[in-house]
């Protein structure tokens, strides 16, 4: 569902070579009638028809905008498809929060419960064993990760600040003023400082690491690139004696197991997971400030959106969890 967007079209593409899927139906509101591989050319081995709603199928992926992906998803979970929702339907736990940031009452708020945060490196077996995934917002995704291993191993305050640098991509396809190239192109600005919607989303998640709350200042800003979110965040060392070799060590330990996140040795750039579903994350002290300083890179259309939402697929189903997902990043 929702085909035609950015994430839909990422989808397709990813899903094309994957040897345990098979595309059987694709729906939108836009492009209803023609074929997917038409509509997007570099789709073309797709011989199948955009419809307004989906044929018969096992497996739902919905790429479709806030407030309408939960309506036109619940007769699908009610009938127990697995369903991995990309919009933030069911990302928030409380119904509150939801209808705060997205000025929206939920249709079904009791199944913000039941629905399980699409984070593999978090939620790796409530993944597994559910049918409703809310699939991560890209910057929560770049964030989460960033500071998820200092959070558990209290390396840090519970304060943090998230600085956050995305890809027009990240906006969608809907036309807009600030996306246009005459807008965006050789510059760079930084939007939604009284309030991002993905910033709730970090704390919810990096509050449930911690068990106890967070405090998070989150600044995303505009890049003139279509793909590729680059987050630096920084944190008050609870201990300002905490070595960099110990903050290291503990980011690999944390990582060790994990097939898409790298803890590398320098400071990562966006070209280097252009396309694939790593992330990866470059963890630092500043001895002069006792402050600890993560860089995170991932492409916001695969680890930020389709790629992770065929990750929480394989999980559901029991699949590997890289079936499909190991193709290396594209460079430059």
């Amino acid at each position: 569902m929702g085909a035609t967007g950015y994430a839909g079209a990422e989808l397709a593409r990813i899903l094309y070579r994957h040897p345990r899927v098979r595309v059987t139906s694709v729906a939108s509101i836009e492009g209803v009638g023609q074929r997917l591989g038409d509509y997007f050319p570099h789709l073309r081995p797709f011989d199948l028809t955009i419809k307004e709603e989906l044929d018969e199928v096992e497996v739902i992926f919905a790429g479709l905008p806030h407030a309408v992906a939960a309506k036109l998803l619940l007769p699908y979970i009610e009938r127990g498809l697995p369903v991995i929702d990309l919009s933030a339907d069911f990302r928030l736990k409380d119904p509150a929060e939801y209808e705060s940031w997205y000025k929206t009452e939920h249709p079904r708020p009791e199944l913000l419960k039941e629905a399980v945060y699409g984070l593999p490196e978090l939620h790796r077996e409530e993944i597994a064993g559910c049918r409703l995934v809310a699939n991560p917002g890209c910057y929560p995704t770049s964030a989460i990760l960033a500071l998820a291993p200092a959070v558990k191993a209290g390396l840090i305050e519970r304060n943090v600040v998230v600085d956050s640098k995305s890809g027009t991509s990240g906006a969608g396809r809907s036309p807009g003023l600030t996306t246009m190239l005459a807008e965006a192109g050789e510059g760079i600005s930084a939007y939604a400082l009284a309030g991002h919607r993905h910033m709730p989303e970090i704390v919810q998640e990096l509050s449930l690491v911690a068990g106890a709350p967070c405090r998070v200042t989150f600044v995303p800003h505009l890049l003139p690139m279509v793909r590729g979110i680059l987050t630096t965040a920084y944190a008050s060392l609870s201990q300002e004696s905490t070595a960099e070799k110990d903050v290291k060590e503990a980011y690999r330990e944390f990582y060790k197991d994990e097939p898409f996140v790298r803890v590398v040795d320098a400071p990562p750039q966006t070209k280097h997971v252009r396309g694939s579903n790593f992330c990866t994350v470059y963890p630092t002290v500043d001895p002069r400030t006792g402050r600890l300083i993560v860089v995170s890179c991932l492409d916001n259309l695969v680890k930020g959106a389709a790629g992770q939402a065929i990750q929480n697929m394989n999980l559901m189903l029991g699949f590997p969890e890289t079936t499909g997902l190991e193709e290396l990043s594209l460079y430059p």
